[in-house]
């Protein structure tokens, strides 16, 4: 299945929401530290609900760290500025989907690393700055799933 990468969480509930995210798609969730909020969060909870012990959740000291785990794989930074669409990317399982904290997004020396396959968007009206990070989570996981016939 595909693994989801939050480099640097800062709101608690957006990672409760992409840990049922991956209990309910059988995705992976990596998150990279610092995160913003302690796993046992209450508000990391509640947004959960009962998925956690459904979830693979694991967390990585830093970003080569979670490299060394998942790498060799294909890699997608989420970005804003990005040309490239998520729906023209042929996604394939194992492929992993990177998104940044929610303040800021990712930063340049992420997007920019050698292991990133491609930086990929998600469309939305031109005055806007972003999207919520589990909704743009959800959505590529879906997308990608359904490429692969909700295998």
């Amino acid at each position: 299945m595909f693994r989801v990468l939050f480099y640097q969480p800062e709101i608690p509930p957006n990672t409760g929401n992409a840990i049922r995210l991956a209990a309910n798609t059988g995705c992976e969730l990596h998150l990279v530290e610092p995160l913003g909020f302690t796993l046992e969060d209450k508000q990391l909870r509640r947004a959960g609900l009962d998925y956690h012990d459904l979830a693979r959740v694991h967390v990585h000291a830093s970003l080569a760290a979670a490299w060394e785990v998942l790498l060799p794989a294909k890699v997608y930074a989420f970005t804003a500025s990005a040309t490239r669409l998520y729906t023209d990317v042929a996604y394939t399982p194992g492929d992993i989907l990177v998104f940044g904290p929610e303040s800021v997004g990712l930063p340049a020396e992420v997007q920019e690393a050698p292991e990133v396959t491609d930086r990929v968007r998600l469309p939305m009206r031109p005055s806007n700055r972003s999207l919520n990070l589990a909704n743009t989570a959800a959505i590529t996981v879906y997308e990608a799933w359904r490429q692969n016939g909700f295998r």
